[in-house]
């Protein structure tokens, strides 16, 4: 038998990922549960750092699950799991995406991303075990619904999409061009992605998770602009504007800006006084602006466009525009004649 040194990643990140902007206080422990025995044991531990298993590794190996409870309200959270055992496999599962955020990945709904799983102690000799030969990889979805944003989700229920089996040691890379969470508008869905490595069954202990991560998918921005309309002519006073926001990337800048001329895309303007959002947070956000005295902003006459732009880690996408025309000349057309 032997102890096993644990190694635990900060825990207040993935924690922030799943309960945002709240004053709750979370307490983080281990629990180590032997096989075949079932006996566990629970210790208390810090957001990082590592210590000795608490229990001996019996030839059945060990589950090590990272949980974090919340305070108030009172709820748990299971943040990883790993299994060591005697002749089991190693593995790890990183996935990718153009957005780095440090916690848990996330991506648009219209973007790809990557998983790179590798497998490392797989045996191939005739005598040894079926369990140290191979392990399966199995890819979970599971839709968060209208608003959801994964907090209470219930992550037994979610849909085993695809399994495989590994046989060979080494790194593979999956690349998913689409996601795969359910809903009918594919631009607004929202939920998340989980691929995991389980080893396989023996006398010893059931099949155990070795590796797993799950991304979140977050839907694409939707904007609209109230106030002014197409070909509207615009005098001596701007209308009042309403800026309707939805579903803004956790990680995202959005503003309005105005140039001359007709719609072009690419074009840096003047932004509008009073329009920039800023979103810096876990989930996407709604917003609803009101916007005035913006006079300033156009310095001339002739035909302008007005564009509601929002910049994420994609890019910069345009969510709505308007064209309008600007004449501040009065011109009188007269005649004039006289008597004789």
């Amino acid at each position: 038998m032997r102890h096993l040194l644990l190694r635990f990643v900060p825990v207040f990140l993935a924690v922030a990922a799943l309960a945002p902007a709240q004053t709750a206080t979370y307490t983080n422990f281990i629990r180590q549960v032997q096989f075949p025995t079932a006996v566990q044991w629970d210790a208390t531990v810090a957001a990082t750092g590592s210590q000795l298993s608490s229990l001996a590794i019996d030839p059945g190996g060990a589950r090590f699950e990272l949980w974090t409870v919340k305070s108030t309200p009172l709820t748990s959270y299971l943040l990883d799991t790993r299994y060591v055992g005697t002749y089991v496999p190693l593995s790890s599962v990183v996935i990718r995406s153009e957005d780095t955020y440090p916690a848990i990945p996330r991506t648009r709904a219209d973007r790809p991303f990557y998983v790179d799983v590798t497998v490392s102690g797989l045996l191939s000799g005739a005598t040894d075990p079926a369990a140290s030969k191979s392990a399966n990889l199995l890819h979970h979805v599971q839709s968060y619904g209208t608003g959801g944003t994964g907090v209470t989700l219930d992550r037994t229920q979610a849909t085993l999409l695809t399994q495989a089996s590994i046989t060979t040691n080494g790194t593979q890379t999956l690349t998913y061009a689409v996601n795969a969470v359910p809903g009918a508008v594919r631009t607004k869905v929202r939920g998340e992605e989980r691929f995991s490595v389980f080893s396989l069954a023996d006398y010893q202990a059931p099949s155990s998770q070795l590796a797993s991560q799950f991304i979140q998918i977050w839907p694409v921005a939707d904007g609209s602009i109230a106030g002014l309309t197409q070909g509207m002519m615009l005098r001596f006073t701007v209308p009042t504007l309403t800026l309707t926001l939805n579903d803004l990337y956790p990680s995202s800048t959005t503003y309005a800006q105005v140039y001359q001329g007709d719609p072009r895309l690419g074009v840096t303007g003047t932004i509008v006084p009073g329009s920039a959002v800023v979103i810096s947070d876990s989930v996407p956000q709604n917003r609803v602006l009101t916007v005035k005295d913006y006079d300033a902003v156009f310095n001339d006459e002739g035909r302008w466009t007005m564009e509601l732009l929002t910049l994420t880690p994609f890019g910069i996408d345009r969510l709505a525009y308007v064209s309008f025309d600007i004449e501040r000349v009065i011109k009188v057309n007269s005649t004039i004649t006289t008597i004789e």
